[in-house]
């Protein structure tokens, strides 16, 4: 529906021919032993995708948001799943803003070209979940080094990154003057925190999303770590949550579209009493229904990715756009989903067909990494000027 460049038109081709050769077969192995795909990460990092938004000066392509935003949609649309690697293009925004000249020259270039992986973002935890300015994991610096202790949870893809970028608390809540100061973000040496302090848990869900409880046990990290400003990690991180919400939107666009795809096809070519099901309006109609919300859905990301590439909508780089960009795709993929298992009836619980698969994956995008109902109390509040409710 939307008129695409043709720039990007070239870079959702190549997307489309690196997914062709890692078929459902393959993600269906990957599924059933929960084993990260390697492979394919390899293969998407060999290809520079994953250095998209790195500037070319350290190696990467200096592409836009929109340019990630295409990636990640044709990497689901193609049958795919890009939980296994989309952190790196959203973390990478934290570091490419607030990043001192030393960490981006260190760690960038190493980064694009495929020596590191920076996958596991340190945020989310046991006691506070989305109350972020409630968690308890402290930083306290001694000397040349912050000594860390607490517990984070959710943190996706722990075991197969080299670098997680780390929030955690600098000053006791009870002695900030604003509520949202006395967080810092570090850039932690996975490799050389796991034999000083840190450990894994891994936490086996109802998708293969490689998700870890982290525990740290007075981890000493060089002061060289700290991002940016010491105590204001929660502002640079909001404009990284924004992208990550915007290119996780684009792929539930994909997923849409690939639940879409299945079930026009299949309702083309099953017959019941002598004709294709999908000759009932009672089929047709569902379908002709999500296509039209993801049509309307993918609107609202790729306008939420240009705002963010323009810096629109204040210092927050489109804090609206990018919530309801979230808010409508996911809902959007998640109603193509359940759509997409009626259509296909008994044979849509079968493994060969990949429907359950993408059906356990797009649930989580309407819980993670933000609930629509917390979407709902940002647009409540601060767009529509209705009273805080929490």
């Amino acid at each position: 529906m939307r008129n695409e460049s043709e720039e990007l038109g070239e870079i959702r081709r190549a997307v489309r021919n690196l997914c062709a050769d890692f078929p459902g077969e393959y993600w269906r192995a990957k599924d059933a032993s929960r084993e990260y795909p390697s492979e394919f990460v390899d293969a998407l990092t060999k290809a520079g995708f994953l250095a998209a938004l790195i500037p070319e000066e350290y190696g990467g392509s200096g592409l836009s948001l929109q340019a990630a935003c295409v990636i990640m949609e044709e990497i689901q649309a193609s049958g795919s799943n890009g939980s296994s690697a989309h952190a790196q293009m959203y973390i990478m925004n934290t570091l490419l803003r607030y990043g001192s000249k030393a960490q981006k020259a260190e760690y960038l270039p190493r980064i694009a070209n495929g020596e590191l992986r920076l996958q596991a973002f340190g945020v989310s935890e046991p006691t506070s979940g989305t109350d972020t300015l409630s968690l308890k994991t402290r930083a306290v610096r001694d000397g040349d080094e912050y000594v860390v202790t607490g517990q984070k949870i959710w943190t996706s893809r722990a075991e197969h990154s080299d670098l997680m970028l780390l929030l955690a608390r600098t000053t006791p809540r009870e002695e900030v003057e604003k509520k949202t100061d006395g967080l810092s973000i570090f850039l932690v040496d996975m490799q050389a925190a796991l034999a000083n302090g840190m450990s894994i848990k891994p936490i086996r869900t109802m998708m293969n999303h490689s998700s870890c409880e982290v525990f740290f046990d007075d981890l000493r990290i060089p002061a060289s770590a700290l991002v940016g400003e010491e105590g204001k990690g929660f502002r640079y991180i909001l404009s990284g949550m924004n992208a990550e919400r915007i290119l996780i939107a684009a792929e539930c666009i994909g997923d849409a579209k690939w639940f879409i795809q299945q079930a026009k096809d299949y309702a083309s070519d099953r017959s019941v009493f002598a004709r294709p099901i999908g000759q009932n309006q009672g089929v047709q109609f569902p379908i002709a229904r999500c296509y039209a919300q993801m049509c309307a859905a993918e609107l609202m990301v790729y306008h939420a990715a240009q705002v963010y590439d323009e810096g629109g909508s204040g210092s927050a780089s489109g804090g609206a756009e990018a919530n309801m960009a979230k808010l409508l795709a996911s809902e959007a993929s998640w109603a193509a989903a359940d759509m997409c298992v009626q259509t296909f009836g008994g044979f849509g619980f079968a493994e060969e067909y990949d429907v359950e698969r993408k059906f356990r994956e797009a649930r989580l995008y309407t819980v993670a990494p933000i609930s629509t109902n917390l979407i709902l109390s940002y647009l409540a509040e601060h767009v529509l000027g209705l009273p805080r409710s929490y």
